[in-house]
């Protein structure tokens, strides 16, 4: 995919196309495939909104490369104990903020309603992504993905990606 030859609708809609298979993975439980998102050499983080504006470095999940992903993944399933939950995420104002030639800057919105094994739903997190996307072979991922939440505290254990 030649990002520089697409149309502004034709990137808007592989953009949110991304976005939209990325949260199903994640809401389908299709964890081992989530890693697939993402070239090799990415970074994945979900850090507080006031940690992120101070510059301050310390984030909830810190991942640089794919393999990190993976693993966490593999942890999450073998060595990780929490209460079962389903998300569902809801995403709005997919917004291209900037193109050069092989990268595309996207902010978006997200929220993420946990539903635990009694039926129970909450809001569990919500904030903002900040996405570096580039081209790879046929289709988009992520260089990188920046969970900002604004949730000021996390009921449980964070184990699941955002």
């Amino acid at each position: 995919m030649e990002l520089n030859k697409l149309t502004t609708m034709e990137l808007q809609y592989h953009v949110e196309q991304l976005q939209g298979r990325y949260v199903e993975c994640i809401d389908d439980d299709r964890l081992e495939q989530w890693p697939e998102f993402f070239v090799e050499d990415c970074m994945y983080k979900i850090i507080s909104r006031e940690n992120h504006e101070r510059g301050l470095p310390a984030a909830a999940i810190f991942c640089d490369s794919r393999g990190m992903l993976v693993d966490r993944i593999v942890s999450l399933r073998n060595a990780n104990v929490y209460a079962e939950h389903n998300y569902r995420h809801v995403l709005s104002n997919v917004l291209i903020q900037g193109l050069n030639e092989s990268v595309i800057s996207v902010q978006s919105n997200y929220l993420v309603l946990q539903t635990k094994t009694d039926g129970a739903t909450e809001i569990y997190n919500a904030g903002k992504y900040m996405d570096k996307i580039v081209a790879d072979g046929d289709g988009l991922r992520f260089k990188e993905k920046i969970a900002i939440f604004d949730t000021h505290q996390i009921k449980s254990l964070l184990v699941t990606p955002i």
